[in-house]
């Protein structure tokens, strides 16, 4: 929706209506319902801060040559990543008890990353941002520092 400067709005209603009664009529209106939407977004809960939850590093090698995939997700940045697995699991038994998850069931992590609704993961406090998995790299966690540059 297009905002308007209530200046403007003024002008154009002086413009178009003879009666100023009814314009300052109108006008008080739009001040009241101005202030209700401040007072709404003024008691609305602050937005949840969220970190995002895939790390590998691999300083010892023991991953290297492995397959790793995974699902990138984000939780609340005051959350300890390993709730992540559990919250996945309380969203699928949430999905599984309504009548479509009923009839198909999700019985895997992978399964309930693609199929599990969105909003049963925000009831969860998790974000799916990754419905496929996705190809993981482990790296050592060291930048090599070439003295010769």
């Amino acid at each position: 929706m297009a905002k308007i400067d209530i200046e403007t709005l003024k002008f154009i209603l002086q413009r178009n209506e003879p009666d100023i009664r009814k314009v300052n009529e109108i006008m008080q209106e739009v001040q009241m319902e101005i202030k209700a939407e401040e007072e709404e977004r003024a008691n609305r809960p602050p937005a949840v801060k969220k970190q995002f939850s895939i790390l590998l590093s691999d300083c010892d090698g023991q991953l290297r040559n492995k397959d790793l995939t995974g699902w990138v997700v984000q939780i609340p940045e005051d959350d300890s990543v390993t709730c992540a697995p559990e919250r996945i699991i309380s969203a699928a038994y949430q999905y599984n008890s309504t009548p479509k998850g009923l009839r198909t069931p999700v019985k895997t992590v992978g399964e309930a990353c693609e199929v599990v609704t969105a909003k049963l993961f925000k009831e969860q406090n998790i974000w799916i941002k990754t419905k496929v998995p996705v190809l993981a790299v482990t790296c050592p966690n060291k930048i090599p520092i070439d003295i010769s540059v």
